[in-house]
């Protein structure tokens, strides 16, 4: 998996990123304008299951949409909508916090038993649980007799 960061003082890697958007398994990363944060992606694998991991502290699980559509998994979420100064006074000399709306893909590939899929957010961390087929686990060895 390559992840696609922006440098805007560096604005030709940022437009090649842009045209070829790969990401694992054949996934695409979209991003919205020029500047926007996306949220960081890891994928484990086990013998059992796909692991994806997004990092996006400060959102809450309803802030996601996560929709399986002929094989292509898309975690996505609008943008949220700041509701006053929430009894802050004053102004930001920096203002780092991202709350943009994002859109992530992923083809997964055919070992997905996709009517298991499940997820779970805790602690900043959106978790999603892609577990493999009954016959794409790895098998334990065995012997076998001849007859």
């Amino acid at each position: 998996m390559n992840a696609v960061k922006r440098n805007e003082a560096n604005w030709l890697p940022s437009v090649l990123d842009d045209m070829l958007k790969t990401d694992w398994f054949g996934g695409t990363t979209n991003m919205n304008r020029l500047g926007t944060n996306i949220p960081l992606v890891n994928i484990l694998e086990t013998e059992d299951s796909f692991r994806v991991d997004v990092a996006a502290p400060g959102m809450t699980r309803e802030d996601f949409n996560i929709e399986l559509d002929n094989e292509i998994l898309t975690i996505s979420s609008e943008e949220k909508k700041e509701e006053g100064n929430s009894g802050r006074q004053g102004r930001f000399t920096r203002k780092e916090f991202s709350y943009s709306n994002f859109k992530r893909a992923f083809s997964l590939p055919e070992t997905v038993n996709y009517e298991n899929i499940s997820a779970s957010y805790e602690n900043g961390i959106l978790v999603i649980n892609l577990p493999k087929k009954e016959e794409a686990k790895v098998q334990p060895k065995r012997m076998i007799e001849i007859s």
